[in-house]
């Protein structure tokens, strides 16, 4: 991502603060920079680095701060910047491996006011959106919502209902995406080459706030919701013209140890055969929580295996955060 000194919207594509119904610069305002230094040793080093920046967004007036979950997974220390260059020590509260998204606490006040999420399910496609980052209004972007729908990633991650913007914001992972009310109603989470299959136009994906509010409380007294943890396999699966192979393993993870290979084809969990990478991983999650065996059929150099995959929960792969 560009540093905040080389790039800028174009005033034509930033909100205008006199055609909106919500204080811009108080939304605006209430978008942190989260830097986060991550050990060497951790899990999710190699996969998303060691030093990771992004947005974070203040909830309340507590310190508060709702983030995208990969920013802050494994991290030794992390520190949040305001608009007002007020730099603050935070600590994690808690990651959702479900949705995606995270919480952190400021070991003190922030000089910054907090915006509401939003109270309603999800937006409709006709809504005006801001999609803000940090660094002020040089960085808040009016989007579009092309469209709202299911979104699986390779690496055992679904949403049952994405939202899908346009166009692109360079600095997505954590900002915040608020309505016209000026209430937050999503998180920023990848950057997408494209919104739709076969057709370039470029957005981002963004994780549904109101996901959120049923585990809220679980996330701030336990550190994470009290559902039963979800099967993991480690296995990183990707779909090709209606196939899904494995183009990776987590190193020692429950795929590898089973003897999983990169190049496999997955065609099927038990009986059920392997229908799309949405359906293959709540086909894995529908046959229990963390810990069941997990029957995979595979098709490796046209010989069809039969492996079974003793799952565990991912969190068992992380570095626990420090307690404060």
């Amino acid at each position: 991502m560009a540093s905040t000194e080389e790039w800028k919207f174009p005033s034509s594509l930033r909100p205008n603060p006199e055609n909106l119904e919500f204080d811009l610069n108080k939304a605006i305002n209430s978008v942190v920079k989260i830097k986060a230094r991550i050990s060497t040793a951790a899990f999710t080093a190699e996969i998303l680095g060691t030093e990771r920046i992004g947005s974070g967004v203040l909830i309340n007036d507590q310190g508060l701060i709702l983030t995208v979950g990969y920013l802050l997974t494994e991290a030794e220390s992390i520190w949040v910047t305001t608009n007002f260059n007020q730099s603050i020590q935070a600590h994690v509260v808690a990651y959702d491996q479900a949705t995606g998204l995270g919480l952190l606490q400021t070991l003190g006040p922030v000089d910054i006011e907090g915006c509401d999420l939003s109270t309603t399910n999800l937006p409709s496609l006709s809504d005006n959106i801001y999609f803000a980052s940090y660094g002020g209004i040089d960085h808040a972007l009016q989007a579009n919502i092309i469209r709202i729908d299911e979104f699986a990633g390779y690496w055992e991650y679904v949403l049952d209902k994405a939202i899908y913007t346009s166009p692109p914001h360079p600095q997505w992972g954590g900002a915040a995406i608020f309505n016209g009310r000026g209430h937050i109603i999503g998180i920023g989470s990848l950057f997408l080459q494209e919104i739709y299959e076969g057709q370039d136009q470029q957005g981002n994906l963004v994780i549904p706030t109101h996901l959120l509010a049923p585990i809220m409380q679980d996330l701030l007294e336990c550190g994470r919701s009290l559902a039963p943890a979800r099967p993991w396999l480690g296995v990183y699966t990707i779909e090709s013209e209606g196939k899904l192979f494995v183009s990776s393993l987590a190193r020692f993870g429950p795929g590898e140890i089973a003897g999983v290979l990169k190049g496999d084809q997955i065609i099927g969990i038990g009986e059920i055969n392997a229908s799309g990478l949405a359906n293959f991983f709540r086909t894995v999650w529908n046959l229990g929580s963390a810990g069941v065996s997990v029957p995979l059929r595979i098709l490796r150099e046209g010989n069809h295996l039969d492996l079974v995959i003793n799952s565990i929960d991912r969190n068992e792969f992380l570095i626990k955060p420090q307690t404060h």
